[in-house]
């Protein structure tokens, strides 16, 4: 392929090719499980090198995938270019506008930590690690989405190579469809190089993990149903089933707030007249150690994922829920909603009404494992009230846009993509195409 073998001559960030000792683990996405075939790896080393990229793929008939570490990849790949933007890392905090802007490969941490000193945060998942571009460009589901709604609401701008090789500034005024279909529509119609994210105030912050042995699940849960059924938009209350090999299981509370530590106590009281916790970790906390609550890992690993939205989580969502162990599941995680995620929003997801996220996760660590692990999932899935939607950014490899978008967006989203990329030069972990 004359197009692969001359990309040295194209780009001035490092490429790599099957042949070189390093590409293998080049293409290796965050999901072990995930398989990633492609023709080449291209660490672009800037903005410039990923527009030369562009046109250069475009003139080959190549496509060009993009990751900045592979957190969202599916595999669909085959044939593609893998594109990897960590080395477009440039953060800029303007406090006084409450704006940030941020390289498409900069991590979420990153931003966090940037902003701690001026009192302001971004919208930060529970991973510190993954890029806030990538997260954007799926929604995006924060800590704080209960008291500002999605990620996306709050980019503003858009820096972009399109599917011609041009630079561009993408704001709502200057091309209103493409910023509608960035914010949430997935990466299928244009290479994000930056963006500009609004900031919001963070003066205080109170979080952590309150730890339990699972015997103590149905006292959880009602303490959980209790709070969140009043609880104020500044409050956010994550319930975890936990069974990780080699240990007993566990049910945990993770929460933040956005506000001061006698008020959160006051909100959490029912967890804490709880018999006493292996551990409580809640504390006064900087927006920048947002990650420790969680302690999710940080180094790719295998994986097998499955989310659904639920419409309620009433006395049989919870007998489902606590009927039996999650094993082999190591988590099954329930994510409050409702709050600012409900109110109008121009994003292809628009409101997410429903009030309850779950998010079921087991290593697939041989074949018949991975079987039990999806038919766990699955009947979990099937005993419980779920919408048939569920957030872009949650999508496993085996679903696609039509799981996360009604059928009108799809069409709308697919227009687009007809319209700014005929050639499909550009292949998003989620095609709108299938």
């Amino acid at each position: 392929m004359n197009g692969v073998n001359t990309l040295r001559s194209v780009v001035r960030g490092r490429v790599l090719l099957p042949n070189d000792s390093d590409f293998d683990a080049a293409r290796r996405p965050w999901n072990l499980a995930v398989q990633q075939p492609v023709v080449a790896v291209v660490e672009a080393a800037d903005a410039d090198d990923v527009a030369a990229l562009v046109r250069h793929a475009r003139a080959a008939g190549l496509s060009v995938a993009v990751q900045p570490n592979g957190h969202g990849a599916t595999g669909r790949t085959e044939g593609t270019i893998l594109l990897r933007t960590g080395r477009l890392d440039t953060l800029r905090i303007d406090p006084a506008r409450r704006r940030a802007h941020v390289g498409a490969g900069v991590p979420s941490g990153r931003v966090q930590a940037a902003t701690a000193p001026h009192g302001l945060t971004g919208l930060p998942g529970s991973s510190p690690i993954v890029s806030v571009t990538g997260v954007a460009l799926g929604g995006g589901l924060s800590w704080f989405g209960r008291a500002h709604g999605w990620v996306a609401d709050s980019v503003t701008a858009f820096d972009i190579v399109d599917t011609e090789g041009q630079q561009r500034h993408v704001t709502a005024e200057t091309d209103g469809e493409l910023f509608w279909a960035l914010r949430g529509g997935g990466g299928d119609f244009a290479i994000v190089t930056a963006l500009e994210l609004a900031l919001h105030p963070a003066p205080r912050l109170y979080g952590g993990r309150i730890l339990w042995k699972a015997d103590r699940a149905p006292e959880v849960m009602e303490a959980y149903r209790q709070i969140t059924a009043t609880a104020p938009d500044e409050l956010t209350v994550w319930l975890d089933l936990l069974h990780f090999p080699g240990a007993d299981p566990m049910v945990a509370v993770d929460a933040t707030y956005l506000g001061d530590e006698s008020e959160a106590r006051d909100l959490l009281s029912p967890l804490h007249r709880l018999a006493q916790p292996l551990s409580d970790t809640t504390r006064t906390m900087p927006v920048s150690e947002l990650g420790t609550i969680t302690a999710e890992p940080t180094n790719p690993g295998p994986g097998l994922s499955r989310a659904e939205l639920l419409t309620e989580l009433d006395d049989v969502a919870v007998k489902a829920l606590l009927a039996d162990p999650i094993a082999p599941l190591l988590s099954v995680q329930l994510r409050h909603l409702g709050g600012a995620f409900t109110r109008p929003s121009d994003t292809p997801h628009g409101p997410l009404t429903e009030p309850y996220a779950l998010y079921m996760f087991g290593i697939p660590s041989d074949p018949a494992t991975a079987k039990a692990v999806a038919a766990r999932q699955h009947g979990l899935a099937e005993a419980l009230p779920v919408s048939g939607r569920k957030p872009l950014t949650f999508l496993n490899p085996s679903e696609s846009v039509a799981d996360a978008f009604a059928p009108g967006t799809v069409a709308r989203l697919r227009h687009l993509k007809n319209h700014h990329d005929p050639h499909n030069t550009i292949r998003s972990n989620f095609p709108v195409h299938g």
